[in-house]
C-alpha cells in the first residue's frame, strides 16, 4: 500500500492532537501516536503516566487497543510525536508491540524520515519464535 503526503500529514496531525491529551505529570514528556490500517482507519493514542512507573502506558499501547478494539488490523503508517510535535522513534517495547499488528510492508515516520518498520525492529521476536521453544528441561528432585 502506498502512503501519499496527505495521508502521512493527517497521521501526523492526529498524532499531535492526540499528544495535546497525554497525562505525563512525571516526565512532562507527552506523546502521541497515530496509525493508518489497512482497512484506511486510522487510529490514535496517547501515553499515560503513572506514579508506579512500571505500570505507565506509552502512546502506542493505547492506539493498538483502539485498533484491536474496533476490529482493525496490520498498520501499514505509524507516527508518533513529543511535545514539540516532533516525530519520535518508538521505544523498544513499543516496537515488540507494533511488530506484532504491522504489515510486513508498513512504514514509520521518525526523526530520520520515513523509513521501512523491519528497518527500526530488524530482528523482531514474533509469533513464529514461541512455535520454537524447546520443552523444558526442569527436574523436579
Amino acid at each position: 500500500m502506498s502512503i501519499t503526503d496527505e495521508q502521512w500529514a493527517e497521521l501526523h496531525d492526529r498524532a499531535v492532537d492526540a499528544m495535546k491529551h497525554a497525562y505525563a505529570p512525571y516526565s512532562g514528556y507527552p506523546v502521541g501516536a497515530a496509525c493508518l490500517t489497512r482497512d484506511g482507519r486510522i487510529f490514535t493514542g496517547c501515553n499515560v503516566e503513572n506514579a508506579g512507573y512500571g505500570v505507565t502506558l506509552c502512546a502506542e499501547c493505547g492506539m493498538v487497543s483502539e485498533m484491536i478494539k474496533a476490529g482493525s488490523t496490520g498498520i501499514v503508517a505509524f507516527a508518533a510525536v513529543n511535545g514539540k510535535e516532533e516525530p519520535v522513534v518508538p521505544c523498544g517495547r513499543c516496537r515488540q508491540l507494533l511488530s506484532e499488528h504491522v504489515d510486513r510492508s508498513a512504514f514509520v515516520s521518525i526523526p530520520a524520515g520515513i523509513l521501512p518498520f523491519e528497518q527500526i525492529m530488524p530482528f523482531g521476536f514474533g509469533k513464529t519464535d514461541l512455535s520454537e521453544v524447546p520443552t523444558s528441561t526442569y527436574k523436579e528432585d
